[in-house]
């Protein structure tokens, strides 16, 4: 089997989505890969944002905006050019996240797919699935699922 060439991994910007980050920054830098970092989003109406704001007090401050996707790839950036990774590209994609995962790694001709287990052995995850299943299920590339809780 040749060595990668593209590596996706998806990020929410949770502590564990963060570790399967830093195993896929591994693996690109082992393989001289390009690590394509990514975070799927719905953009939030300004109505939403103000409602959650007054629902949040003073824990308000944390709301950054329609696309705090844009901080969360940025952040894992760091986390992955730590871990060793040298070529990254950062990715935020409008959508839900498997769809999203998919449709960018079958945009950027990605040999693997990279997602952490979060979701995977839970009941809602049973049955309505989740984010490590579907993508296992739907990717037309390589998927690594990192245990990461």
């Amino acid at each position: 089997m040749s060595a990668y060439t593209k590596v996706i991994v998806g990020t929410d910007g949770s502590e564990s989505s963060y570790r399967a980050v830093e195993r896929a920054a591994v693996l690109a830098a082992d393989a001289s890969a390009t690590l394509v970092v990514a975070c799927a989003y719905v953009p939030a109406d300004q109505r939403s944002v103000s409602q959650v704001a007054d629902q949040m007090g003073e824990d308000a401050y944390q709301i950054r905006g329609d696309n705090p996707a844009e901080d969360i790839v940025r952040g894992a950036k760091d986390r992955a050019h730590a871990a060793g990774a040298t070529e990254i590209e950062v990715r935020t994609v409008k959508g839900a996240p498997v769809e999203s995962l998919i449709s960018l790694a079958e945009e950027t001709g990605a040999d693997l797919l990279v997602v952490g287990n979060k979701g995977l052995n839970s009941l809602t995850g049973r049955l309505l699935g989740s984010v490590p299943a579907d993508a296992a299920r739907r990717a037309a590339c390589d998927v690594l699922i990192v245990h990461t809780t």
